[in-house]
């Protein structure tokens, strides 16, 4: 009895992609209580239990793999008919991706802009800190995604992307009101700065590099959750903050942007994990981003 039956399994993801037992039910067209029998039926396989019964629902860590493994059974079953020309197979395929903003609003878009237009794909891009987006294939929430971690999410395989620069900058105006009193790793240490979320450390892992141990940026952090307006933040002289390279160039040439240490780049390396399927959907969204990050990135 130790099988998973894929009426059960589907039901499951059903309900953590809804939320709820109601919705998922709604969804499958069954009632909630066939819903809630089908899932204690799967947790009772499995010896597990796979729901924390929250609003909205979420999978425990055992949960996680088995909706991990729905997905990639869906993935597959999507290819078989494509292969096979069923009915509904020509409807585009979902390719889910997470990605940081960076990259997003830098590379990323253009690379997915390679990709073959056969098979028609649809794209469902999630964005996420690349230090957090690994969390999200290991979930089974997306199928792959960039990051900046090396180490292979359990059912996937990893590739080097290359390093996405960073570079710390601020406005003229800036660095005359807040830096020009003492070195840099000290007045860094106590002037305003811009952070992307509560998540970013670029600027503290600057700071303690500068110092060559402890430290951090200053205590009054503006956060602004967009690459682009983080920039527009920092080229307005509301603090100093690291800035993507490929970014700064035109802002450093018309004198919007001074770059506070040219000799202290800071190098973020990026990876691209991914199910290990043989889907040739995902396949060609490999194949693009690979190329355009040895385009776009330092390597």
């Amino acid at each position: 009895m130790n099988d998973l039956p894929l009426d059960l399994v589907r039901t499951l993801l059903a309900v953590v992609d809804e939320g709820t037992f109601d919705a998922a039910a709604a969804a499958l067209h069954v009632t909630p209580s066939a819903v809630s029998q089908r899932v204690k039926a799967l947790e009772q396989r499995t010896g597990r239990v796979l729901l924390l019964r929250t609003k909205p629902v979420r999978p425990t860590e055992s949960g996680e793999i088995v909706v991990r493994f729905a997905r990639q059974l869906a993935r597959l079953e999507r290819d078989t008919r494509s292969e096979l020309g069923m009915s509904g197979a020509d409807e585009p395929a979902r390719v889910t991706v997470a990605v940081n903003a960076d990259s997003l609003a830098t590379w990323f878009l253009p690379a997915l802009a390679r990709v073959p237009p056969e098979p028609q794909l649809r794209f469902e891009l999630r964005r996420e800190d690349q230090t957090r987006t690994a969390e999200l294939l290991r979930e089974g929430l997306v199928m792959a995604a960039v990051t900046s971690s090396p180490d292979p999410v359990t059912g996937c395989s990893v590739r080097a992307l290359g390093t996405m620069r960073y570079l710390a900058a601020a406005s003229p105006g800036f660095v005359d009101r807040h830096l020009g009193d003492g070195p840099l790793h000290e007045t860094l240490s106590r002037a305003p700065v811009i952070t992307f979320d509560r998540s970013d450390d670029l600027q503290d892992t600057f700071v303690r590099g500068l110092r060559r141990g402890p430290g951090s940026a200053g205590p009054v952090r503006h956060t602004v959750p967009t690459s682009e307006g983080f920039v527009d933040a920092v080229a307005a002289g509301f603090g100093w903050g690291m800035v993507p390279e490929v970014q700064t160039g035109r802002l450093l040439r018309t004198g919007r942007l001074v770059s506070l240490a040219p000799d202290r780049p800071l190098d973020v390396p990026l990876y691209w994990q991914q199910w290990k399927l043989d889907s040739p959907a995902l396949a060609a969204v490999a194949d693009a981003v690979t190329t355009a990050a040895l385009e776009s990135l330092r390597n």
